[in-house]
């Protein structure tokens, strides 16, 4: 098999009084239309964290410090009828950033209360993994698509030790 290409994702927690996320709705690319969390391709001798930095800063023009990311987990992805799809995924949460969302190219940001995240919207595994890291679990998620390359055919979720930023790599 083949390497996997290695992505990032980052999920801006505001803990206020009405806990939110900050997600955004793709415009371009893998997942168009899609509700999603900010991140995307590791570049050549990037780690993961500096990698969800930089893409933090190009989609939603925030500012996010190494110190300040925890690591939320790993996910596998694994797309049999469109392996080029498939990826592994550093996932981060951080809970401090500077400045305001805005609008990219890719992204428009958008706040979405912890208790009523916009799941119909999202990629079809996000509603087995990504409350359980907004709760603040450390997890490793393998999930397969099935032939429509949309909704999940197979999935495992697993308690993961906790690991310092960019711990993989």
């Amino acid at each position: 098999m083949p390497e996997l290409i290695r992505t990032c994702l980052l999920f801006a927690v505001d803990d206020g009084e009405q806990p939110r996320v900050l997600l955004g709705r793709k415009k371009t690319g893998l997942g168009a239309g899609r509700v999603v969390g900010l991140g995307g391709h590791l570049e050549a001798g990037e780690s993961p964290s500096q990698a969800v930095i930089r893409e933090a800063r190009e989609e939603a023009h925030i500012e996010v410090v190494e110190s300040d990311l925890e690591l939320a987990g790993f996910v596998v992805f694994t797309f049999p009828h469109r392996p080029a799809w498939s990826q592994t995924v550093d996932v981060f949460v951080t809970r401090r950033w500077g400045g305001q969302p805005s609008s990219s190219i890719e992204i428009e940001p958008e706040w979405h209360p912890v208790d009523t995240l916009p799941l119909e919207a999202m990629w079809d595994d996000a509603r087995y993994w990504l409350p359980q890291i907004l709760d603040g679990e450390v997890i490793s998620v393998e999930v397969t698509f099935g032939p429509d390359n949309r909704t999940v055919a197979e999935h495992s979720i697993r308690a993961e030790p906790t690991q310092e930023p960019g711990g993989r790599g």
